[in-house]
């Protein structure tokens, strides 16, 4: 079920500050599981759910449900649209892309290679070059169909390839999210609350505000990580690589994680034989950086599934690493009751 939940998540749209269709299919599939939800003024859903006992530190769990995309800026007169991206994403691989505007279908473009000065603009294009074609020749004809600071998604066809890889949008952080509605149907082995939080990509606002509410003493981000093992990166510099198991960090640029707590997460992988890796070089960042400075202070430690060209429309991973991270996550909760 792990993979299919997947799969329905990365197809639904879920821009930052736009989470809506993500968060209800969410409160759908977690309401017969949970003691309480609760839906905040920022978007977060936020579900508790009794275990056999309560932990002797309030337990959280994180996932982000947003996912970056464009919102629109502009309306030329000859109908296409001028637009920023939410979230950082690099310009390169969103060329050529089939976007999805209020259900309108475009595509991102750039002027013809002849119009740019150098080889330079030719291969990395700038924002103010880029605009979405949707087929309209007219500033009102595409005024029918997109307005200023409407948002789009990228292309939400969902694709299993190859030796056991997903392609999909949005798997950064849909992973996290199948993960937890999974561990929701669990007997679980103590009180156990479960953050689906909003505005991750944006600046990790809705884990700020899911923490302080909830205020837990340990959390477990559940998260999806860049992976960089392409030929012609040094070895150094691939971070992590999909197959090769969870990814267990110890320090990301938002946050460092606690040594206890990472200790016993590569413990608990090694004694039940679970695959991991850790990063070989500081990037990216997660909600981790927020819940870590909320209140008082929280514990946290992060396991993460490795994902190519994330933050694009063609993120992928490896099944049996996103089915090892539940596996991981169920281990690390059982622990809390022993």
């Amino acid at each position: 079920m792990l993979i299919e939940t997947l799969k329905r998540l990365c197809a639904l749209p879920g821009v930052s500050g736009m989470e809506n269709e993500v968060a209800d299919y969410i409160k759908a599939e977690a309401g017969p599981y949970a003691d309480e939800m609760i839906t905040d003024s920022l978007g977060n859903v936020l579900v508790f759910k009794k275990g056999r006992k309560a932990p002797e530190k309030r337990l959280m769990l994180a996932a982000h449900m947003d996912e970056v995309g464009v919102i629109i800026t502009g309306i030329t007169d000859d109908g296409y649209l001028k637009f920023d991206f939410v979230g950082g994403v690099d310009r390169r691989v969103a060329l050529g892309q089939r976007v999805f505007i209020n259900g309108a279908a475009g595509v991102i473009a750039v002027k013809a290679a002849h119009h740019a000065k150098s080889s330079g603009d030719e291969n990395v294009p700038k924002q103010e070059d880029l605009y979405i074609d949707i087929g309209a020749d007219k500033r009102e004809e595409a005024g029918k169909i997109a307005a200023l600071g409407d948002v789009g998604t990228f292309d939400p066809q969902v694709m299993e390839f190859g030796d056991g890889f997903l392609k999909a949008k949005a798997i950064d952080d849909r992973i996290g999210c199948a993960v937890m509605l999974e561990l929701l149907k669990d007997e679980l082995a103590v009180d156990t609350w479960f953050a689906f939080t909003a505005q991750e990509e944006v600046g990790t606002r809705g884990a700020s505000v899911a923490a302080y509410r909830i205020n837990p003493e340990i959390s477990l981000i559940v998260e999806g990580t860049t992976a960089a093992d392409m030929p012609g990166v040094p070895q150094t510099k691939r971070i992590c690589t999909p197959g090769k198991g969870v990814v267990i960090p110890f320090m990301d640029k938002g946050a460092i994680y606690d040594r206890e707590l990472f200790a016993l997460v590569t413990k608990l992988a090694e004694d039940n034989g679970i695959a991991w890796q850790t990063k070989r070089m500081v990037a990216g960042g997660t909600d981790a950086s927020a819940i870590q400075r909320s209140g008082m202070g929280t514990k946290v430690v992060g396991i993460a599934a490795a994902i190519r060209n994330i933050h694009s429309p063609s993120c992928v991973g490896k099944i049996s690493d996103f089915e090892a991270l539940l596996k991981l996550a169920r281990l690390f909760i059982k622990v809390q009751g022993e």
